[in-house]
């Protein structure tokens, strides 16, 4: 179990405390990010190996670290603000040796606000901005099919050690925020699927370190949208897609404005753009296919469940 941490000495007292009761877990290993509270003390004493980096090297830096260093069949990565009920590890391996799935999820719910779904997998549209399924959603029956799915998030998830010598580590460029939707596509193009388990529940603050709309968290997104489309979409993206990009991600533009986060965001796009070539990929034309399922699911459960402003503008624009 990889737990990467900066200054979440609060968050770990509860989550470490959970896992006690869980079945199947093996080694805990606390990747710190020089974290400047007690959080080293804390792991210890709740009997944690501990892995120290000099400074804050982000989320994927700090995850990457954590599965050099692990060496069982299936490793759990979890946020620090993230508890979870009990069960969920088994419920995950049982479900996934079952299907035969290389990764798996269950169904967060908002620990402020239990009654409301916080994510449950991930799905990304043709313009390289994601939506955390269910996010916000009541929890009802409609969020408790298992299925098979493209992409997960790294807040809370179960992957088979192997994937990662498959498909490579986590993306230390994105640093933090959709270096778990980077892993996804990769994961998607190459034909690895993973299971929604939503009888595996768990309980997640949410950008409990920042806040959700903190300066460096959404200049971090904005990059890394653009990220996104360098790495990923093949040559000629802009004939096919180019509309739908600028719709997308001008939309979460206005977003950001409206919770007075517009200059960050403006930052984080200018910085994309300067190391776009840098990170320039080759591409792979079977993502134009991923990407247009992904859509559809967004564009069918907005339907099924109740419409955000954001997707319904996006939709009605594209």
């Amino acid at each position: 179990m990889i737990i990467p941490n900066w200054n979440g000495a609060a968050l770990l007292k509860p989550l470490l405390a959970s896992l006690r009761s869980q079945e199947g877990v093996g080694e805990v290993i606390i990747v710190d990010n020089g974290s400047t509270d007690n959080s080293l003390e804390v792991a210890r004493e709740a009997g944690a190996r501990v892995i120290e980096l000099r400074s804050n090297a982000g989320f994927a830096a700090a995850v990457n670290r954590g599965i050099e260093a692990s060496t069982g069949v299936w490793l759990v990565i979890l946020n620090n603000d993230v508890e979870l009920g009990s069960h969920w590890v088994k419920s995950l391996i049982t479900a996934a040796n079952s299907a035969g799935a290389w990764f798996a999820t269950g169904k967060l719910l908002d620990s402020r606000r239990p009654e409301l779904i916080e994510g449950t997998y991930d799905a990304i549209c043709a313009g390289a901005t994601a939506w955390r399924c269910g996010a916000g959603r009541p929890d009802q029956a409609f969020w408790n099919r298992e299925q098979t799915i493209r992409m997960a998030p790294f807040t809370a998830i179960l992957v088979r050690n192997e994937l990662f010598d498959r498909v490579g580590l986590l993306g230390e460029a994105f640093e933090s925020y959709l270096e778990d939707i980077d892993f996804g596509l990769r994961c998607a193009i190459k034909g690895f699927s993973g299971i929604y388990v939503p009888s595996a529940v768990g309980y997640h603050r949410g950008s409990a370190t920042l806040g959700r709309w903190h300066p460096s968290t959404i200049r971090r997104i904005s990059r890394n949208q653009v990220l996104l489309v360098a790495r990923h979409y093949p040559a000629g993206w802009i004939f096919r897609c180019g509309w739908r990009v600028l719709v997308a991600q001008g939309l979460w533009g206005l977003v950001a404005m409206r919770h007075g986060a517009v200059w960050p965001w403006i930052l984080g796009k200018l910085e994309g753009l300067r190391i776009f070539r840098a990170h320039r990929g080759a591409g792979d034309r079977a993502l134009f296919a991923i990407l247009e399922k992904s859509e559809n699911e967004i564009r069918e459960l907005q339907r099924q469940t109740g419409q955000d402003l954001y997707w319904k503008l996006y939709f009605a624009l594209t």
